[in-house]
């Protein structure tokens, strides 16, 4: 059976870029937001790509589960989840059988990103809520925490960040190839990917760290307020 390694996070963030990094390696099989039609079937949302999502991949659960533990011809399955997809009802005992990582990102620098391509959204659509109860579900259900890593220091220390996370997962071996990649997009890439991977589609690899956060609209500050709470409890642990 392949070694899952389930990379969780918010929308925004630079889980795309994460996923070319591990995909550079040629014994690891990615899969991009597996739960994300099954989210969109169950929630109605209005999402860009949605016709297409729900047309192109799976929407029920348990079926969605079987092919994440089914073996997927390379010694290791990197999975790049949304936090909050996974809503009420959700299948989470698989989890048990793989290890896991959550990214965080400043939320100043996930709504400045998120509104220019979704304009109208709450702080349940960005995930830290989510990410702070999945943390103890996934304490609970596997017996060990999940690594939780800023994408700010990521970008700053890339190197020493991948290797942080391969050791943690199943000591998966580092390697130079996962600070650089190909541009444009890619097979495991969800068909939600033209609307939001432009910045990904035109990269060869992370980005430099970032600069000051930026400044947030006053139509998002409430929002802001919430998920900066939960961010702060996360960067924490």
């Amino acid at each position: 059976m392949s070694k899952i390694l389930c990379l969780w996070s918010g929308p925004r963030n630079i889980s795309t870029a994460m996923m070319r990094s591990f995909g550079s390696q040629s014994d690891i099989t990615c899969w991009d937001e597996p739960f994300f039609a099954a989210y969109l079937d169950q929630t109605g949302l209005a999402h860009p790509g949605r016709a297409e999502t729900l047309a192109a991949c799976e929407t029920d659960p348990e079926r969605i589960v079987e092919r994440i533990l089914a073996p997927v011809g390379t010694r290791y399955h990197f999975q790049k989840h949304m936090a909050h997809h996974m809503i009420a009802g959700m299948p989470m005992a698989w989890t048990a059988q793989a290890r896991h990582v959550l990214l965080l990102r400043h939320p100043a620098r996930v709504i400045a990103s998120y509104a220019r391509g979704r304009p109208e959204f709450t702080a349940n659509d960005l995930g830290y809520a989510r990410l702070r109860t999945l943390h103890t579900e996934l304490s609970d259900i596997t017996g060990r925490a999940p690594l939780v890593m800023d994408s700010d220091d990521i970008l700053a220390r890339p190197r020493v960040a991948l290797r942080t996370i391969c050791e943690d997962g199943y000591n998966i071996p580092f390697s130079r190839t996962m600070l650089k990649w190909h541009d444009g997009p890619r097979p495991e890439d969800g068909p939600w990917g033209p609307y939001w991977y432009d910045s990904v589609y035109k990269s060869f690899g992370f980005a430099d760290a970032p600069g000051a956060l930026p400044d947030v609209a006053p139509e998002h500050a409430e929002t802001f307020a919430a998920c900066l709470e939960d961010y702060q409890v996360l960067r924490r642990l």
